[in-house]
């Protein structure tokens, strides 16, 4: 079992700055690839970013390339996503997730095993 807490939420000016932070406990989290997901209000789930177990490959979708940053410290247990240049585009709640099965994205949802609860990111204009 591996539990996940984010924090770093918060609200933020339009071209701001968020760094959130996705804390886990339990199972060695050096196994687990780590995902970032979100979700707008009235929107399905949409990957974010990923990261491998040990942190040597990342993976972002398009929206987001260029301006947040995946990456972890598996000796603090923590992953990280640094998002710069916001927009309210980005407005939404935040999740991380792990996943201990192989993969060549980690852009599916049902590829992961555990979720943390999530935090709102507000971006305003």
């Amino acid at each position: 079992q591996v539990q996940l807490v984010e924090s770093g939420g918060g609200l933020v000016e339009a071209g701001g700055s968020l760094r959130l932070s996705c804390a886990a406990s339990g199972r060695t989290f050096s196994s687990y690839a780590t995902g970032w997901f979100r979700q707008a209000p009235g929107k399905e789930r949409e990957f974010v970013a990923a990261i491998s177990a040990r942190g040597g490959r990342t993976y972002y979708d398009d929206s987001v390339k260029g301006r947040f940053t995946i990456t972890r410290d598996n000796a603090k247990n923590t992953a990280y996503l640094q998002m710069n240049s916001l927009t309210p585009e980005d407005t939404a709640v935040y999740y991380c997730a792990a996943a201990l099965g192989a993969s060549d994205n980690y852009r599916q949802g049902s590829q992961y095993d555990y979720w943390g609860q999530g935090t709102q990111v507000t971006v305003s204009s």
